[in-house]
């Protein structure tokens, strides 16, 4: 078997969506997992299969111990292997609120899913990746989607700042341990994407870009996110691992 397999979480809209978009263009088959019924994507769906991407959909939710395992399970069923993983899903405060007022119940569904569901599916899936024959220059990619939140400060939304500033030390750890096995470990760090999360704010965004705060004036896409995903996976980067792209339009860049 030589076809190499990606799996892709919170693929059925925005930025994961066009993730597995791109990956399966790049030959991977994809497997897909989200929170919601297929009928509810099946149109995108079909897009992809008229673009002879090869997919399968798993429905669940990464901060669940079972539906991870349930994930793996299907992928292997249906594809035999797992190549890459990209840790997409992500989900911001149901509420933003002052730090101050910051709720449990939201700081645990947020780290939850962001963090705690990046750190265990890491696990699982990098266990199979080091039982597999190697194809290929590499034995395997992981690739986190990150935040610049994970290093700028939102005091309304503190949950998700935590969260994603866990991805990166997530990112660090498994480069770290996996390396001498052959797997490659990545972030990549969206600043404004236009996406449904961000469409809450599009107001403040838009004012923010027309005062320069970016020095690439132009909302992000999901398809730059995709792109930089895209390069980790390929071969062309080989000698570096546990490193982060901004993918934010310059915004990481301090200016005075």
């Amino acid at each position: 078997m030589d076809k190499k397999t990606a799996i892709v979480t919170g693929a059925s809209r925005g930025i994961g969506y066009a993730i597995a978009r791109r990956l399966g263009l790049d030959g991977y088959q994809v497997a897909m997992l989200a929170t919601g019924p297929q009928e509810k994507y099946e149109e995108e769906f079909q897009k992809l299969g008229e673009l002879g991407i090869v997919w399968h959909y798993v429905r669940g939710s990464v901060d669940r111990a079972g539906d991870r395992a349930r994930l793996l399970e299907e992928t292997l069923a249906r594809f035999g292997r797992v190549d890459v993983l990209v840790n997409n899903a992500g989900v911001a405060p149901l509420e933003r609120r002052d730090i101050l007022e910051m709720s449990e119940e939201s700081f645990d569904r947020v780290i939850g899913i962001n963090t705690k569901g990046t750190l265990f599916l890491t696990q699982l899936v990098a266990k199979q990746m080091l039982q597999q024959e190697q194809i290929g220059k590499k034995r395997g990619t992981i690739i986190n989607v990150g935040s610049c939140s994970a290093e700028v400060s939102s005091t309304s939304r503190g949950e998700y700042c935590i969260s994603k500033a866990g991805v990166a030390m997530i990112t660090q750890l498994f480069a770290d341990r996996l390396a001498p096995e052959g797997i490659l470990v990545h972030e990549v760090r969206p600043g404004v994407i236009a996406t449904d999360m961000t469409s809450s704010v599009k107001e403040k965004y838009d004012a923010l870009l027309k005062q320069g705060a970016f020095p690439i004036r132009r909302w992000g896409t999901p398809e730059d996110v995709a792109d930089a995903v895209s390069l980790f996976c390929s071969d062309r980067i080989l000698y570096t691992t546990g490193n982060y792209l901004d993918v934010d339009g310059g915004f990481h860049i301090r200016r005075l």
